[in-house]
């Protein structure tokens, strides 16, 4: 290669030469780990205790949990403005601060209304420190060569439910609700604050020229007619989607399992995830955006099907609940890279942001609407057949999502 084309590629990229933080995308690793498991998985282990000790309805509880990812949908857009001029070090550092708080308040709360507003700061730190902003960092660090740090941040994010299902059931069954969360929220502030306060003090890269990637503005690639579908099919699947994740523990509740054992298959799941992501890089080298997009997101729908039509063994369940976390694990995947592999990197933090809204805001609506929906549907396994449904149309609709990216 010689000094021109590597000095067009750098141009192009948005990578001369510099060098990357070490310590960034390990910390990103035990952070991704600790968020979602603390302020997002411990939730549906939690939740059936609340509600016991509470008198509140599992509606009720369930409607603050989604207020908290609507509130991360709305705040996600003006976060990804940031990040894409000044990085993820005060984003992610506030937010791990504010998501500890937030939990105390939720730990403390004397009565529905002030649970509910303990989740919606809880959703402030959900748009901070989640995956959209790790991926905004990785990208821009990392690019050319950021799907392989996003495989690896996944990877370990992967593992949230694995570790921290279990270990909030453990504590859930010594401790009460409460002392549980304030027990993950010091959990939450001793690992993630210094974390990003410290690992995240690099240089932030200057974004590459927009005509360079894309040929056109982020305002022209966000009103395009593949970024609209891409939306709408991003957005059914995360529903459907999330609505499994947290329909699972009341779906085994309903066919006679123990909480314990609920609470393994939503864990062995999050193993699943890992799993699936180690295959996205192979997946992405040998297949289209388009197919591989459309493909992964009915294949979400199979697994639906699969889990709404088994009552059992017990271990086939497990087996099915990992196969479909296998599926998850790639659609994350495929998300973090849907505007690179379209758009480009120079206004990732801005797209990602717009696309991540509706499909952050059908995810809040999910556990909702999942409660909502078993009860006049028959049951969990009916929910999680109109669910498997959805995402068979979703895969559908993302086959009109290509777009010629200029490189």
């Amino acid at each position: 290669m010689t000094n021109v084309d590597i000095h067009r590629r750098e141009t192009v990229t948005g990578i001369a030469h510099r060098s990357r933080p070490r310590a960034a995308l390990p910390a990103l690793c035990l952070t991704q780990i600790t968020g979602w498991g603390v302020v997002y998985y411990a939730f549906p282990v939690l939740n059936p205790q609340i509600t016991a000790d509470t008198g509140w309805s599992a509606g009720g509880t369930t409607a603050a949990f989604s207020a908290a990812l609507f509130v991360s949908a709305v705040a996600g857009i003006r976060v990804g403005r940031i990040l894409d001029h000044r990085g993820p070090r005060t984003v992610m550092t506030t937010g791990s601060a504010i998501g500890a708080a937030s939990l105390i308040v939720v730990a403390t709360a004397p009565n529905l209304l002030v649970f509910a507003a303990g989740w919606l700061l809880a959703g402030l730190a959900m748009a901070s420190t989640f995956y959209q902003p790790a991926f905004a960092a990785l990208t821009r660090w990392w690019a050319p060569d950021h799907v392989r740090a996003l495989t690896i941040v996944t990877l370990a994010g992967g593992l949230a439910s694995t570790v921290f299902a279990p270990l909030t059931a453990t504590l859930a069954d010594h401790l009460s609700w409460r002392a549980t969360y304030l027990v993950l929220a010091a959990i939450l502030a001793v690992v993630t604050v210094p974390a990003h306060a410290f690992a995240l003090k690099a240089p932030w890269p200057q974004a590459p020229s927009a005509t360079t990637e894309t040929g056109g503005s982020a305002q022209q690639a966000a009103h395009s007619r593949p970024f609209l579908l891409l939306g709408v099919a991003l957005t059914i699947s995360a529903f459907a989607m999330s609505a499994v994740v947290i329909a699972l523990v009341p779906l085994l509740l309903e066919r006679g399992y123990t909480t314990a054992q609920a609470a393994w298959a939503l864990g062995l799941g999050g193993a699943g995830q890992t799993l699936g992501r180690t295959l996205y890089e192979g997946l992405a080298r040998h297949t289209s955006t388009t197919a591989r997009t459309a493909a992964l997101i009915a294949l979400g729908g199979l697994t639906t099907a699969a889990l709404a039509f088994t009552p059992g063994p017990y271990g086939l369940l497990i087996a099915l609940s990992v196969l479909a976390g296998t599926v998850r694990g790639n659609l994350t995947l495929l998300q973090a890279t849907a505007v690179t592999d379209r758009w480009g990197t120079t206004h990732y933090g801005r797209l990602s942001g717009l696309l991540a809204a509706p499909t952050t805001t059908a995810s809040a609506l999910a556990p909702f609407a999942g409660v909502a929906l078993a009860l006049p549907l028959g049951g969990y396994p009916a929910l999680f057949a109109v669910l498997a449904v959805l995402s068979v149309l979703a895969g559908t609709i993302a086959l009109g999502t290509s777009w010629p990216r200029r490189v």
